[in-house]
């Protein structure tokens, strides 16, 4: 059994935000292979599934950001799980637009959804890192990560959600070699290899007149007849 934590902020006016990728992550999930709906549990949201043989429960918590882990803490214990068993999809200002790393272990890196995480059940969890962007400077960093993508970061956001839920099974199997590839097939797809131009059929060769066609013979039959004896 598996848990996949998503990380964002509650309600309406927070679920477009650069700062909730991780709620969006576990939707398209959801909503890609079928999981139950969204129940109230564990101070959070919970939605059920399978992949084969491999539960996974979905958890997006309700307390806001900065108390996200009392919620995985909880649903952690009620299954009786390890850190092992819990991924956490979360938004990565270090990473670009668009990227996407897995990583076991580690710092939070200043991110409060990680920070409480950490207090609640220790580092030793997984993490899928989804590259943001950063505004470049740090005064700016709030007001970036609470406003909502803009229009023009809509391609590549559907990309690479679509690709999270492509290889969410092998994930859930500890395969993040193939999660990864399932991801780069969308945010990178391989491009047709261009065909070689054939070339062009060259024309027929004349003797003696490289290059060109010979000329149509205009003589009349009594001038070939006297060409001949000259």
């Amino acid at each position: 059994m598996h848990i996949f934590v998503g990380l964002g902020n509650p309600g309406a006016k927070y679920a477009q935000n650069r700062h909730n990728i991780g709620f969006m992550a576990l939707d398209e999930i959801a909503s890609a292979h079928g999981f139950g709906p969204w129940k109230a549990r564990f101070q959070g949201l919970v939605s059920e599934g399978r992949f084969g043989s491999d539960k996974v429960v979905l958890i997006k918590p309700e307390t806001f950001m900065n108390l996200s882990g009392q919620s995985v803490g909880e649903a952690m214990r009620f299954y009786k799980l390890a850190p092992d068993d819990i991924t956490v999809f979360h938004d990565e200002l270090a990473l670009a637009p668009g990227k996407c790393r897995a990583k076991l272990g580690g710092g939070h890196a200043g991110h409060n959804g990680l920070r409480s995480i950490h207090a609640h059940i220790g580092p030793d969890y997984h993490r899928i890192r989804l590259g943001i962007g950063h505004p470049g400077h740090k005064d700016a960093v709030a007001r970036y990560v609470l406003n909502d993508f803009a229009k023009a970061e809509a391609g590549w956001l559907d990309d690479l959600l679509r690709g999270i839920a492509d290889g969410a099974p092998a994930l859930a199997q500890g395969d993040t070699g193939r999660f990864m590839n399932a991801v780069a097939l969308r945010v990178q797809p391989p491009r047709d290899t261009p065909r070689k131009a054939k070339p062009a059929d060259a024309p027929a060769q004349t003797p003696g007149t490289p290059d060109q066609r010979a000329a149509p013979d205009a003589r009349s039959p009594m001038q070939k007849l006297m060409d001949k004896f000259k």
